[in-house]
Order: structure tokens, then sequence, then C-alpha cells
């Protein structure tokens, strides 16, 4: 058996490398977003591919047919994909509402103004104060 009677585990490592290296190695959030997409639709491939039986039937009892194919992968990853886009769809959000509070979206430039307000902000003991009645 050659290694490509495996082609679709072998992009699915490909897919989902890229997308770990994206989601780490990135300090765009916009590009971390699209690397978690990337590993994301590579999990969505794997349980596609382990849901697939060659020569199999529909589940649906019929004469003649020796071999089913399990739905629930299916649905499984069908489920998983609303959940995948409800996601991306909030990591967007909230990418872009950084962006207009902050005017950036690279990971260096949000933490250097993160330490420029800290060191503006007085630091207050409350522990000192009085108490009111």
């Amino acid at each position: 058996m050659s290694w490509l009677a495996h082609f679709n585990y072998w992009a699915v490592i490909v897919v989902m490398m890229t997308g770990l290296y994206m989601a780490i190695a990135q300090s765009d959030l916009m590009r971390k977003l699209i690397g978690i997409t990337l590993l994301q639709t590579a999990v969505f491939f794997l349980y596609i591919s382990f849901g697939f039986v060659r020569n199999a039937q529909v589940p649906i009892l019929t004469e003649g047919a020796e071999r089913y194919s399990n739905p629930l992968p299916h649905v499984l990853i069908l489920t998983a994909i609303v959940v995948g886009v409800a996601t991306t769809a909030l990591g967007l959000a909230l990418v872009v509402r950084i962006r207009e509070r902050y005017g950036s979206i690279d990971e260096a430039e949000l933490a250097s103004l993160a330490d420029e307000v800290e060191d503006l902000e007085p630091h207050h003991d409350f522990d000192d104060q009085d108490e009111h009645p």
C-alpha cells in the first residue's frame, strides 16, 4: 500500500500543522484566528475520514446490503461546523472591536499598550482606607 492510499490523512496532517503554526507563531490576531480555523477544519476532515466505509450502504435496512456506514461521525461534524462558524464569528467580532478600541490587532503592540496603561493608572491600597458605615 502506497502513501497515496492514505492521502486524506496526509492532507489532514499538513493542514493541521499549518493551522497550529499559524496559531502559535503569528502575532496578528486575525492570522491566529485563521490558524485556529484551519486547525478546526483539519479535525473535521479527520473525523469524516474515520467515518468513511468503502462499499458501504446508507444505514437504511434494505435487501442485499451487507455493510452499512455509521452516520454518527457525519452528524457530529455537522454540529461541530455550526459551533465552529459561531465561534469564528465571535472571534472576528472581538478582533474588530479590539481594532476599533486600540487601533491595532498585533499582539506585541497590544501588550505594549497594556504596559503603558498599567504605568499610568494609580495603584490604590484599599486596606488602608477607613471603612464607611
